[in-house]
């Protein structure tokens, strides 16, 4: 009895709270803010650079989780930016990672790859069909009737349209080749302002040459690493002598203020957040290492990144309270939760660990299967730690692919290096473990491997071409960093908790009053209602 009367207490204060908020307006604009490998540590390392009205502003006055949580293996910024705006995993959403291997033409391609789309302003062909559920935009578009604005812009194409999503009115992102504004044929209408930016002189395109970066202050300031070895100003130029200069740039803090001028330039001069029903503006910021850093993880140059970008969130929220206003407009902050090492080790130290070399590794295989099953090439394909079965000769000789896969999977786990193997009959129909249930979240039917290799912490993937695997050192430290909610009458708080990417989704689909996407499972944050 005593249970029963609690949980109604619990029910009616949860039903109150709910409606109490549900009675206020939605806000008028929506702007979800990805940071590309932000992380949390540096955050508070660097925090003595920042300004008052950046990040410290956010922090302070927002509602904050202290940490978010990517529950499959190796997210990188397609599958998390597509895991955010989807509210599910690669398991439904099926972006698995930033490319994938083509099946059928035996091919690395982008997971966006769309041969029936064109490039606007780029060769890229690509689109966002590869995303097989909905997203929180394309919700908003269903409720307005199409009549929401819905803009994406992001230094890279796998963002861009992961956050705009299939209805989204444009998605945009830097081509690596030329430094354009690029989008795809996808979407039938194509912003003009875009289209000026690209043909004026203050296109990227036309100034990369005058870019020099160099410290923004004195990097007497930029002491949070005992381990930096150049203590000394730092020059990296992106002229025309330098190759793949444009990709070097979207390394760069200046990549993020391409993306906010862009951001203001929508606010300032069109119609985003000036109507009945809410608009959505989707923006991704870089916070990741450049490669050519001299001490790379340690660097001058991450410090200067996060000072940098710090004064862009700050000019951002500053364009927003004069556009649309802070109280009409809801801003999610959310980190990728990965980021990629540029470890050195010196070549008299011991570590643990390894190299696995997942040629051998196939080629080995290969022969213990034929030795069972008969000569053949078995293995297609090693690509992102998974095995990929030749299945029409498994089907042609009538071969059951469940015990295929076991014997594949028994003889794999012997190797040095390996730490445990996974069959995709476990994931898809096995018993459940947790570390099942963690590769399952990653998985999908249409584009994973049949075996997933889980290597051991330390070891080093040796590869003979230069795949994404090429020389990865396998590290399992997680990545933590705040998930931030900011504006429309938020009040400031301070969540000792880790949220659940996935959890992001059906939060703001429910402020805005708008079905969840039809993938999205979980409960909304009761925080921010």
């Amino acid at each position: 009895m005593i249970r029963i009367v609690s949980s109604l207490i619990a029910f009616f204060s949860i039903t109150s709270l709910y409606a109490q908020n549900v009675s206020e307006e939605p806000p008028k604009l929506v702007i979800g803010i990805t940071i590309d490998q932000l992380r949390g540590d540096y955050l508070k390392m660097f925090q003595q650079t920042f300004g008052e009205k950046g990040f410290k502003r956010l922090l302070n006055e927002g509602l904050v989780y202290s940490d978010i949580k990517y529950d499959f293996p190796h997210p990188d910024l397609a599958s998390a930016v597509t895991t955010v705006y989807t509210g599910t995993y690669p398991f439904y959403h099926g972006i698995v990672g930033e490319k994938k291997y083509a099946k059928e033409t035996n091919q690395e391609v982008s997971s966006f790859f769309d041969r029936k789309s064109k490039g606007v302003y780029t060769t890229e062909q690509v689109s966002p069909t590869s995303i097989k559920v909905s997203t929180l935009t394309d919700e908003l578009k269903i409720a307005s009737v199409g009549k929401s604005d819905v803009y994406a812009f992001a230094p890279n194409a796998s963002a861009a349209l992961a956050s705009g999503g299939h209805a989204a009115n444009g998605a945009y992102w830097i081509d690596d080749y030329n430094g354009k504004w690029a989008s795809s044929s996808f979407y039938k209408s194509q912003y003009t302002l875009v289209d000026q930016h690209n043909r004026s002189n203050q296109s990227l395109s036309a100034k990369i040459g005058t870019y020099t970066w160099r410290p923004a202050i004195d990097v007497s300031n930029y002491k949070a690493f005992p381990y930096t070895q150049n203590v000394y100003n730092f020059q990296h130029y992106f002229g025309k002598d330098k190759i793949n200069r444009f990709k070097l740039f979207k390394q760069s803090p200046f990549v993020n203020t391409e993306v906010r001028k862009m951001a203001e330039k929508l606010l300032n001069t069109g119609t985003i957040g000036k109507h009945s029903y809410p608009d959505f503006l989707a923006l991704t910021f870089y916070a990741g290492n450049f490669e050519n850093a001299t001490d790379k993880n340690y660097s001058l140059e991450i410090q200067d990144t996060y000072y940098r970008l710090d004064q862009e969130i700050a000019l951002l929220l500053e364009t927003v309270e004069k556009t649309v206003g802070l109280d009409n407009t809801l801003i999610f902050v959310v980190p990728t939760g990965y980021c990629n090492e540029q470890e050195i080790y010196p070549d008299e130290l011991t570590l643990a660990g390894g190299k696995f070399y997942p040629e051998r590794t196939r080629a080995m295989l290969n022969m213990y299967l034929m030795a069972i099953y008969g000569n053949a090439q078995w293995i297609t394909k090693y690509y992102d730690e998974q095995l990929f079965f030749d299945r029409k000769q498994l089907d042609d000789k009538k071969i059951n692919a469940i015990d295929f896969q076991k014997c594949a999977a028994e003889f794999l786990v012997q190797f040095a290096g390996v730490q445990d193997v996974i069959t995709s009959h476990q994931m898809l129909h096995g018993a459940y473990n947790q570390t099942v249930r963690f590769y399952r979240n990653g998985y999908h039917k249409d584009i994973s491997g049949d075996l997933f290799v889980e290597l051991q912490p330390g070891w080093q993937i040796v590869t003979d071409d230069q795949s994404p695997d090429n020389n990865q050192k396998i590290r399992n430290s997680a990545v933590s960093a705040p998930v931030i909610f900011f504006g429309n009458n938020i009040k400031p708080q301070k969540i000792y908790r880790t949220i659940e990417a996935t959890e992001i989704a059906p939060s703001v689909a429910y402020r805005l009053r708008i079905r969840a996407p039809n993938a999205a499972q979980e409960s909304i944050l009761k925080e921010l209602f």
